[in-house]
């Protein structure tokens, strides 16, 4: 089990290396790749907490600090202010289109040492760790 968790963490670190760079965090950046793939609808705070990585994460400020940098809007519902969609922006998207390119070499790199079987099987197996069943 340590080595799924040392693996797990180095995989976290290049993220968090590259997001570095164009000052967001992995978690921010995990937003806003949600909300790309939600386009252009967008999701409700609730649906992007659903959705995340990594959980206990305060969404609303994390998302207040994205719509500070323009990189997602947020409506209210009409109806009840409470409520809120969050898109991601075209200063968000064009965010995405840097840091994406770099982190898919980056991945390549890491799972090429693999064989498609093995890839299979290590993603069977990382699923069954946190008990999905398909």
């Amino acid at each position: 089990m340590l080595n799924v968790i040392v693996a797990g963490d180095y995989l976290r670190q290049q993220v968090e290396k590259e997001c570095a760079k164009y000052d967001i965090t992995p978690i921010q950046f995990n937003v806003l790749r949600i909300l790309m793939g939600a386009r252009p609808e967008g999701h409700p705070r609730c649906e992007i907490i659903n959705r995340l990585i990594e959980r206990g994460t305060d969404v609303t400020r994390l998302i207040d600090r994205l719509e500070k940098r323009n990189l997602v809007e947020r409506t209210r519902d009409g109806q009840d202010r409470r409520h809120s969609n969050t898109r991601i922006t075209q200063t968000g998207i064009e965010l995405l289109e840097k840091i994406n390119p770099i982190l898919e070499v980056q991945h390549f790199e890491q799972m090429r040492k693999f064989t498609d079987d093995e890839c299979l099987e290590l993603s069977r197996l990382c699923e069954k760790i946190y008990d999905i069943d398909y």
